[in-house]
């Protein structure tokens, strides 16, 4: 484990994110509105990536129609079945998790939010910079991903049967280009 993770954040099993992909407007209205991602303001796939503190990829979850929430979809993944007492996944601040992980034991460290109080503490502010430079890992391995440019074009709906395989390998070719940071290789 990178000594950054294990000094600040030493149960960290797995840090996440989700990505989405475009994909062709079904014709029928009530498909279109489970596609429909008003993030992308188009009608998307939505998938979750998991990889280590290490940066090996460890968790690729099936796609998802765009309107599902990033903890929605975490929660159907299986990827908390996976998980242990004690552990606990680091992931961006949209994944309010707080009543999905209760009883498991399962922890989720995400940035501080900036609610009503006004400003973030000195603690706050130091919290947010350090899980973004240990979340900064996830987010150039779905850039690498998306690199391959098979995501490029929106995906015809003629893909529905074999798009979750082609979003699987491209996710397995990332391991074979090194590591995300070259720091930790020494």
């Amino acid at each position: 484990m990178p000594q950054s993770i294990k000094l600040f954040y030493p149960s960290t099993r797995v840090i996440i994110d989700c990505t989405e992909i475009k994909t062709e407007r079904p014709s029928s209205s009530a498909h279109g509105s489970k596609c429909y991602s008003t993030y992308k303001s188009s009608h998307t796939w939505k998938g979750l990536v998991g990889i280590a503190p290490h940066e090996a990829l460890t968790f690729v979850s099936s796609l998802y129609t765009g309107c599902m929430s990033d903890v929605e979809i975490t929660k159907l993944s299986g990827l908390l079945d996976l998980m242990e007492e004690g552990d606990s996944i680091m992931a961006d601040k949209g994944f309010v998790m707080n009543k999905v992980l209760e009883g498991t034991g399962i922890s989720v460290n995400t940035p501080p939010f900036f609610l009503s109080q006004g400003q973030f503490s000195k603690q706050e502010v130091e919290q947010t910079q350090i899980i973004a430079k240990l979340r900064i890992h996830i987010e150039q391995h779905i850039r690498r991903v998306k690199e391959y440019h098979l995501f490029d074009d929106v995906i015809p709906l003629s893909m529905t049967g074999t798009i979750n395989q082609i979003w699987t390998v491209a996710n397995m070719l990332t391991l074979f280009r090194g590591p995300l940071v070259k720091d930790w290789c020494k």
